[in-house]
């Protein structure tokens, strides 16, 4: 069944228009309170990122949870993958993230975390959907539930971090600007790194509730490329305004995104004989193919998801692969954690630097990026598939077999837009901005 409010990553959307309003959270709260309490009364975690409107929802999902018979143990500012750890530690039913990712202040969302700390499996948010559209009936004032904070959680994510990597860690002498893009590993990513030994400089960890992600970040690391030139760091590291992504920059100020950081990783357990046999490595269809030959010239099979963390994470399992990511930035290291992590993926890269002797501007020379041109051709009629036209695939077919060996064609609908997304990938950066362009006019002219 198709869901009503439940996209790829839980509700999101801007703050004042439905569904993102205080009296949807309230009912929303009491939804998921009904549906985890099922067996009697729970427990249900609550964090949140550092945007200003986290303190509304806050106390309207707390309020609904609490008229359902859900305890909530609520834990302030802390990155998603943080409260995913806690409600799998403590035990709880669910755990609840406010946020809107990378977006800006003025959007938020609710993700949710099983008790096992992963995504909800698809039959529970169909039941709080199927609870969202049934009166709200508060429970008898004895079993309405209780609220409590839990004071020592950073602490403990901060700890759980650490240990990622070995004990014998010392990461003394490197120095490292890491940019917390205003959100909500402001305190714990420093903490982290400098508790290594590393020597941290800190940009975007001064939150106001409306500059989360403003011109920092993940999405915007124009600041930390200038930040670790003039400081003269050996690279940054830059979180989203959640904490599930990483981007870093060497110490020339080039980027590197996820597909750099997810080859340095995977090339890492493999020399330490970490990769488990016959595993390799999950990428998604915006996977740049560059990566896709790199590994597998190093015997490690590649093999693509739907673009979405929650699509790499079921290729992952369902091959019993432990390394999977986007070029975003979204890593999951499930040796580690059972959901993507931004301190996490970064522990595992400045383990493998230390371990080779290596700078990272080396290791962002150890495999080449092809050549990629996107183009989103729009099309009026969202009812309509402009990639079923048999022109466009005569063409996508006839393209493909010329890249074929060396480069690659996608085609895709936007899951939030009526836009089609052009891709081409190839050695040569003339042909495939031809190639895509031709597409993209096929594609238009059927669209017209």
């Amino acid at each position: 069944m198709s869901k009503k409010y439940f996209g790829t990553d839980g509700i999101r959307g801007r703050v004042g228009q439905a569904p993102i309003t205080p009296d949807f959270m309230l009912k929303l709260g009491w939804a998921a309170g009904m549906a985890f309490r099922k067996q009697g009364r729970c427990r249900i975690l609550v964090g949140k990122d550092t945007r200003i409107s986290g303190y509304m929802f806050e106390s309207a999902l707390q309020a609904g949870l609490s008229a359902a018979g859900a305890d909530v143990a609520l834990l302030g500012p802390m990155p998603t993958p943080g409260i995913a750890y806690l409600t799998r530690t403590f035990k709880a039913e669910a755990g609840i993230v406010i946020s809107a990712s990378h977006n800006p202040h003025y959007d938020n969302g609710i993700k949710f975390f099983s008790t096992t700390g992963m995504k909800l499996p698809d039959e529970i948010e169909q039941m709080i959907e199927e609870l969202m559209d049934a009166p709200m009936q508060v429970v008898e004032s004895e079993q309405l539930g209780k609220a409590s904070r839990i004071g020592d959680a950073a602490g403990r994510y901060i700890e759980f971090c650490k240990s990622s990597v070995p004990t014998s860690t010392d990461f003394t002498g490197l120095r490292v600007v890491i940019d917390c893009a205003h959100g909500a590993t402001y305190r714990i990513a420093p903490s982290v790194f400098s508790e290594l030994g590393v020597d941290v400089i800190t940009i975007g960890n001064q939150p106001d509730g409306i500059n989360i992600n403003a011109g920092v970040g993940s999405t915007s690391m124009g600041a930390l490329q200038k930040a670790v030139v003039e400081h003269g760091a050996d690279f940054g590291i830059a979180f989203d305004g959640d904490g599930d992504r990483v981007q870093m920059v060497d110490h020339t100020g080039a980027v590197l995104d996820g597909d750099d950081l997810l080859y340095i990783i995977a090339t890492d357990l493999q020399e330490r004989e970490r990769l488990p046999e016959g595993s390799g490595v999950v990428g998604t269809l915006m996977s740049n193919y560059g990566l896709e030959m790199a590994l597998r010239e190093r015997g490690i099979p590649f093999a693509r998801a739907n673009v979405g963390d929650r699509y790499v994470m079921q290729e992952m399992q369902e091959r019993n692969w432990v390394l999977g990511g986007e070029g975003s930035g979204h890593i999951l290291c499930t040796q580690h954690h059972t959901t993507g992590d931004g301190i996490i993926a970064a522990l595992q890269v400045l383990l493998a630097l230390r371990r080779r002797g290596n700078s990272l501007a080396k290791e962002r020379l150890a495999w080449k990026k092809l050549p990629q041109r996107l183009i989103n051709v729009r099309f009026k009629n969202a009812d309509s598939d402009p990639l079923q036209h048999p022109q466009v695939q005569a063409l996508s077919e006839q393209i493909s077999a010329a890249l074929e060996g060396r480069g690659r064609v996608l085609l895709r609908k936007s899951g939030t837009e009526p836009l089609v997304r052009v891709m081409v990938e190839g050695q040569d950066e003339a042909e495939v901005l031809q190639y895509a362009r031709q597409l993209a006019d096929a594609v238009e002219k059927v669209c017209a």
